[in-house]
């Protein structure tokens, strides 16, 4: 397994990049560790506290003083189908920890939003701040210091990094995730994306579009498409954070039920054995394996901020052009929509991660001397779990694909370079996801229409305004704005007007989700609008081209941007967007949101555990790097 010499390159300059910081986050961590387990420094009046609501059996086994304790953290609510099947998962653990003569504690909750659901609603504006919120959350639960060991219970967007987060505040403790798998196939993303089109066109009523969502939303487990919620799973595998090809198995089945209470004895076992803590698994070479699984499966957008926030809260510094230089060398391994028709599940029975990472590691993609909590090495995560005669067994997974129009091998890849790309010019940094895009759409050069909220865009495209060769701007959607919402709402009147035979690309300092696809758009472009950012310059008709082929983002022929009068932001543009109930909410979090110098707008509240080392302020010329710094 000789690694391919790029992915050798940008892991050095990563580790000599993250020196200091990350050699502070692992004395703390060290630290933490010599100071021994943490329910031997409790007083008795605060031991008696934490296990006064306990079972008389885990009172007396926890009483004994020397049995491992595991805090469960979870994201339960029965309003996200991905998170519903984590209601019976304590039990699960807890029986599962007795059996081995050791206790388990839901140690806190942590909130689990669902961007599906507030969609172009007020409540996407807190959505990205939950991330840290959760986070925080995470500190809070486990900050009891009664532990020896967590489980983390977690699936979508927001929930998995936030929680990656805050759980490496506690890196002197194994951690381990336990997924809950996707939902069964329903209606096909392809029909269902259909009928959103046509519904933005007027074509068909609400009732038959509410017919279309139900019938692919429509039951517990994961959406099937592959945006951020599967791609947290993915790289939690390769990150070896998870059991072996866990991700993708159905929440009800016995084999999940089986896979939780197998992930709560290894938390036990390495509680035992006092190894595979959190803070040795995600390292610089974690760090990258995760990048590269992300690019490798044509992953969610989301993963450009995520990662950079995920790897900081274990003192590892990573920005764009570490994800843009490993990009241009990652095969495109996977077709999942809206990289393709196909869903997770029939992902998964191609060959699923298990196959990826795989072909990963034998073509030297992704490092295989890694750390996980299943001990030293990548191997076992070549591995898949089935139940034989009742029992959980592990067997090789596939070393051929079972469909390539699914899944390829690294030797034979849909495209020889990844999904993401950074794009870069007189309009600032930013990031686009090509895998989805046709070649002959890519690169786009038209007049610009400009916006401040989705709903004036959309009125406009409704108005029939935008049939024509367009750029559509959509500027003061950053964190200082409005929360940095993902703008998905606008993917289908996008589509429509590619789908005429328009060029069309959308250019945005905001989000857009894990499941947008086909248009070309250039998003969380730094720095932000209302920091200043070449965005509040634009004027409607200033050409502009986008070519992600050459990293380009600029204007043509518009002079010095600078030079011109910057656009107002206003509260009223968020009024405008019926943003209300959150208001008091949103505003503090907006007073916490700090801009690391001029150009560096994607700031947010620190993570626990994350503190910046007082010799590396940030860079203030590369806002992805900035994220969380």
């Amino acid at each position: 397994m000789t690694l391919h010499p790029v992915v050798a390159e940008v892991t050095n300059r990563i580790v000599e990049r993250s020196g200091p910081t990350r050699e502070d986050y692992l004395r703390r961590m060290n630290a933490a560790r010599d100071r021994g387990v943490g329910r031997a420094k409790l007083s008795c009046a605060n031991w008696a506290h934490a296990f006064a609501g306990q079972t008389p059996g885990d009172k007396l086994t926890m009483m004994g003083g020397r049995a491992p304790n595991v805090g469960v953290v979870t994201a339960y609510n029965d309003m996200l189908s991905a998170h519903q099947p984590f209601e019976r998962f304590p039990e699960i653990i807890r029986q599962t920890a007795r059996d081995m003569g050791a206790t388990a504690q839901v140690a806190g909750g942590v909130p689990a939003m669902c961007d599906g659901v507030t969609q172009g609603r007020p409540g996407m504006e807190l959505s990205l701040f939950s991330r840290d919120v959760i986070a925080m959350s995470t500190g809070v639960a486990l900050s009891h210091d009664a532990f020896d060991a967590v489980m983390a219970l977690g699936v979508c967007d927001k929930i998995v990094p936030g929680l990656v987060m805050g759980t490496l505040a506690f890196g002197h403790l194994p951690v381990v995730f336990a997924p809950a798998g996707p939902m069964p196939s329903g209606l096909p993303n392809a029909e269902k994306a259909r009928v959103r089109a046509l519904y933005a066109q007027g074509q068909v009523d609400r009732q038959t579009l509410l017919a279309s969502e139900v019938a692919s939303y429509h039951s517990p487990g994961t959406c099937t498409f592959y945006g951020t919620a599967n791609s947290n799973q993915m790289m939690m595998e390769i990150g070896g954070l998870h059991l072996p090809s866990t991700a993708f198995v159905h929440p009800e089945t016995g084999l999940r039920d089986a896979l939780t209470a197998a992930a709560a004895k290894r938390a036990v076992e390495l509680a035992l054995g006092g190894e595979g803590r959190m803070a040795d698994v995600i390292d610089e070479k974690a760090v990258v394996n995760m990048i590269v699984a992300l690019l490798a499966t044509g992953g969610s957008t989301n993963h450009a901020i995520h990662l950079v926030a995920m790897a900081r809260a274990a003192g590892v510094i990573i920005d764009w052009t570490d994800m843009d230089r490993l990009s241009s060398v990652t095969p495109l391994l996977a077709r999942v929509y809206p990289n393709g028709t196909a869903d997770v599940n029939a992902f998964q029975a191609a060959g699923g991660t298990a196959f990826v990472t795989r072909e990963l590691a034998l073509s030297g993609h992704i490092h295989s001397d890694v750390t996980t909590i299943m001990g030293r090495g990548i191997e076992p995560y070549f591995r898949e779990p089935m139940m034989q005669d009742g029992e959980l067994v592990w067997a090789e997974g596939l070393t051929e694909s079972l469909n390539t129009d699914i899944l390829r091998p690294a030797s034979d890849p849909f495209q020889s370079d990844g999904g993401l790309r950074l794009v870069q010019g007189d309009l600032g940094r930013a990031v686009i996801k090509v895998s989805a895009v046709k070649p002959e759409n890519r690169i786009v050069q038209a007049p610009a229409a400009v916006f401040e909220t989705q709903e004036a865009a959309l009125e406009a495209f409704k108005a029939g305004e935008l049939d024509r060769d367009v750029v559509v701007v959509l500027r003061f959607q950053g964190p200082r704005a409005n929360g940095m919402p993902e703008l998905h709402s606008l993917s289908p009147a996008l589509s429509v007007l590619q789908d005429k035979g328009f060029k069309v690309a959308f250019v945005t300092d905001g989000r857009m989700s894990g499941a947008s696809g086909k248009t070309p758009a250039a998003i969380h472009v730094s720095p932000e609008a209302l920091a200043g950012g070449p965005l509040a310059h634009i004027r409607d008709g200033d050409i502009i081209r986008l070519d992600p082929d050459a990293g380009v983002l600029t204007t043509i022929g518009a002079g010095e941007l600078a030079s011109r009068p910057a656009a107002q932001w206003a509260p009223e543009h968020a009024e405008g967007a019926g943003w209300g109930f959150g208001r008091e909410l949103f505003a503090a979090f907006r007073q916490a949101v700090g801009v690391a110098e001029a150009g560096a707008s994607v700031c947010f509240l620190p993570p626990v555990g994350a503190a910046q080392h007082k010799d590396t302020p940030p860079d203030p010329n590369i806002v992805d790097r900035a994220v969380d710094a």
